[in-house]
């Protein structure tokens, strides 16, 4: 057994005090990428954002790939000096057990290319708290992590989570009190389709081009001629995640939110129904009215 006397009280103080300690550590030493910058990292980080700029398939990497190749592999384990990892777990200990992204602000000084081999650098830039916020109290923990090539910053990264101990839950749902979709003249074609039982893709009646969510100009051809054809209703789950925090009005958590992959040809996101999703999943579109001029859409395993 501990002993009451000797056992150090990890309250406010001692976590400041310990965050104190973390950020006097500074800059990290530059940590290597596993592997040079190259074009099939590339090419799958482009096919899965969707992005067909052919800059991006002729040696030059997108920007926004800067954490891309420092990323830490399936090895659970981390550096001894990793600000944010031996922050997380100094809270950990303290209690503040979940964790919540906020905020990620990325600066880019240049595209990097094909070949070139950045390091990271991390620091603790500050621990504030104790906050109280909707998903629970807890301390706010911002790190900023800088690419190099060389001596040269390509790309800064200041990164900023709630660690938090989770609220109690609510011990019930009102429905009533679910967040309403956004309408305006773009989307109304849409949620009176809702109510009406099917699904409408937005269609640019010049060239034919379907997407969605719905928008006022084709992004293919840019005319403003907008229609709308009515989907099967069927689906297949191309990617979901677990919402765990925070609450969401009229909504029991946990919940699924899925990314449905349609017949017609494009990919729309809504609340899973049923439990164990799988990707591959076949899926049916059903309706839930809410009050008089809303019907949301959810998915059912077929």
């Amino acid at each position: 057994m501990s002993d009451p006397i000797t056992e150090q009280v990890k309250d406010h103080d001692w976590i400041m005090a310990r965050a104190e300690e973390f950020k006097a550590m500074g800059e990290t030493e530059p940590r290597l990428a596993r592997d040079p910058v190259n074009q099939p990292m590339i090419n799958n980080w482009v096919e899965a954002i969707g992005h067909q700029d052919p800059r991006f398939a002729d040696g030059m990497a997108p920007p926004a790939m800067a954490q891309v190749w420092t990323m830490y592999g399936l090895d659970p384990t981390r550096p001894a000096k990793d600000p944010l990892h031996g922050t997380m777990q100094m809270l950990d200990s303290a209690g503040f057990t979940s964790v919540l992204g906020t905020n990620c602000d990325q600066v880019y000084k240049r595209a990097l290319k094909v070949g070139e081999q950045v390091t990271i650098t991390s620091k603790l830039d500050s621990v504030v708290g104790p906050k109280k916020t909707g998903v629970g109290e807890g301390y706010f923990v911002t790190t900023v992590n800088t690419w190099r090539v060389g001596d040269e910053e390509v790309a800064t990264m200041l990164f900023r989570v709630l660690k938090f101990k989770p609220a109690a839950r609510a011990p019930k749902v009102d429905k009533s009190k679910t967040i309403r979709p956004m309408r305006n003249r773009d989307t109304e074609f849409f949620w009176e389709g809702t109510k009406q039982g099917e699904i409408r893709i937005s269609k640019c009646n010049a060239c034919g081009e379907l997407r969605h969510p719905p928008g006022p100009m084709c992004p293919v051809c840019h005319a403003a001629d907008r229609g709308y054809v009515v989907a099967s209703g069927k689906g297949t789950i191309y990617s979901f995640l677990t919402h765990h925090a925070p609450q969401l009005p009229g909504k029991e958590l946990p919940l699924q939110l899925g990314l449905i992959e349609l017949p017609e040809g494009i990919r729309m996101v809504g609340e899973l129904i049923g439990e164990d999703p799988a990707i591959g999943d076949e899926v049916d579109a059903t309706y839930e009215k809410i009050d008089d001029d809303t019907t949301l859409v959810y998915w059912r395993k077929s």
